[in-house]
């Protein structure tokens, strides 16, 4: 239908390549109704009849039901929707749609409009993870679990200090989509190929009507940029990495060696050969799917890289990319989300592994600080208790004052106090005592939990706002539809 200097079409296997029909279903209805804004501003300002818009929009509203085939010989959705039309309106009815825009325009409006409401979906899907992870810390607030550095025990921590920590970086990820929706909320509809148009057109009347909070305004940026989409892709590429690093918690913990929580039996796998086998191939997915999502990101980057100004057909290919991308992150918070409200943890094992080791050793030098003695001298001291415990395979707690006084090269440190402290700490002691803003000590942990719950309710509060605005704008243009109609 465009081909107007061409004297050819294009061949089969050309179609084929060049077509991205395959591509356009996640983007159909967004064009559509882009088309039908489009059209209703076309009316008002006088550029179209009454008669015409009633029949556009007639056509329009019959193919939000229609099932649009691959086997089109249509380029991409755009032409497709638009030549329906023509069809069933004939072209000196349909063949105005068009006027005043561009494919251009209305591929980075549809794109617009796709990562809108899939911000708005994954902006829900985290912090109903979140709420999650906190109603778990609640549970789990004087928890003793080892807390790990270089994958070896490091201190004492509580189970829901990991929980919070999963919270924080999930926290982080919402800002990122929370903020990157402001800039995607902007609407090019009007930018026309690449240098705006010469008929009366009211952009900002098109963009009201699509719930768009204003205007890419400069038409070359409106329809050539594409750093929104990559800024979206790339939030939600570090979202996947860090529920991978969750997975990767989980997959370990899980393990007999572990053995710290249990996955229910709908989010694990038989072996086909072992009967015994109890398997994370949903978390392991989680770690394969990261790896698809960052290929997206690269993918993204590396089309858009080397564009001069102005549209390119190349853009065509960063489609794929974005839905790939949105519906692995939904589904990954969708799953990780049940998991973890289904998730058994065997606080016995935590217990007990926290109190084994030399998890207090940090404990202990601190309370020798807290006596006067230089930290750097303090550390030496319990280094050669923990070696002298090591060695005779007890833990710190059971060592005697003749080892304690065998292991001190300092003759002036008073041995008996150093045994009085380390008798005294143990787990409960140690979170009971580490008070520091966003430790692992117990009250910090009932603290933190509180604070984040009402983080949910505000975000809660604003994600629901924005989702309602667009709801409201696309309502409102609806009952515009049914009237002129």
């Amino acid at each position: 239908m465009y081909r107007s200097r061409l004297d050819q079409n294009l061949g089969k296997q050309t179609l084929d390549y060049v077509s991205s029909i395959s591509d356009d279903s996640e983007i159909a209805f967004y064009d559509i109704i882009g088309s039908q804004a489009h059209a209703i501003m076309l009316y008002e300002n006088k550029i179209i009849t009454k008669l015409e818009i009633k029949k556009i929009l007639q056509a329009l509203e019959k193919l939000k039901k229609e099932k649009f085939q691959n086997n089109s010989s249509a380029e991409d959705i755009h032409e497709l929707i638009e030549t329906l039309v023509i069809k069933k309106t004939g072209v000196k009815v349909g063949g105005k749609m068009h006027t005043a825009r561009s494919r251009n325009d209305q591929v980075a409006l549809d794109l617009r409009m796709k990562i809108r409401d899939d911000i708005n979906i994954l902006c829900k899907c985290i912090l109903d993870t979140i709420e999650t992870l906190v109603t778990l810390s609640e549970k789990h607030t004087d928890t003793p679990v080892p807390l790990y550095t270089h994958l070896q025990q490091a201190q004492i921590g509580t189970f829901s200090h990991y929980l919070l920590a999963y919270s924080d970086a999930l926290f982080r990820d919402l800002d990122r989509l929370y903020a990157v929706y402001g800039r995607v909320n902007e609407s090019p509809l009007g930018a026309g190929p690449i240098g705006g148009t010469s008929i009366p057109i009211d952009r900002n009347s098109t963009a009201r009507m699509l719930g768009f909070k204003g205007l890419v305004e400069n038409s070359i940026d409106a329809t050539s940029s594409r750093d929104v989409v990559a800024e979206y892709v790339s939030a939600v590429t570090i979202l996947m990495t860090n529920l991978s690093r969750i997975s990767e918690d989980l997959i370990i913990w899980s393990t007999s060696e572990f053995s710290f929580v249990e996955l229910s039996d709908q989010f694990s796998s038989p072996s086909s050969v072992m009967p015994q086998k109890k398997n994370p191939d949903v978390l392991e997915l989680t770690r394969g799917k990261t790896a698809r999502v960052i290929g997206n990101l690269v993918s993204v980057l590396t089309t858009v890289k080397g564009l001069a100004s102005g549209y390119g057909r190349d853009l065509q290919e960063i489609k794929p990319s974005v839905w790939s991308t949105s519906k692995i992150a939904i589904s990954a918070l969708l799953v990780i989300n049940a998991m973890f409200a289904t998730l058994k943890v065997n606080k016995e094992k935590m217990k007990k592994v926290a109190n084994s080791g030399y998890l207090t050793a940090l404990d202990v030098a601190e309370e020798l600080v807290k006596e006067g003695l230089p930290f750097r001298t303090t550390h030496k001291i319990v280094g050669h208790l923990v070696q002298a415990a090591y060695e005779s395979k007890k833990s710190l707690s059971q060592l005697t004052l003749a080892e304690i006084n065998k292991s001190l090269k300092e003759k002036d440190i008073d041995s008996k106090k150093i045994l009085k402290i380390i008798t005294s700490i143990n787990a409960e002691s140690s979170l009971k005592n580490r008070t520091s803003q966003g430790s692992s000590g117990t009250s910090e942990q009932k603290r933190m939990v509180s604070n984040r719950k009402t983080k949910v309710n505000m975000y809660q509060t604003g994600v629901a706002k924005r989702s309602n605005e667009v709801i409201s704008s696309l309502d409102s243009l609806s009952k515009k539809v049914k009237s002129l109609v």
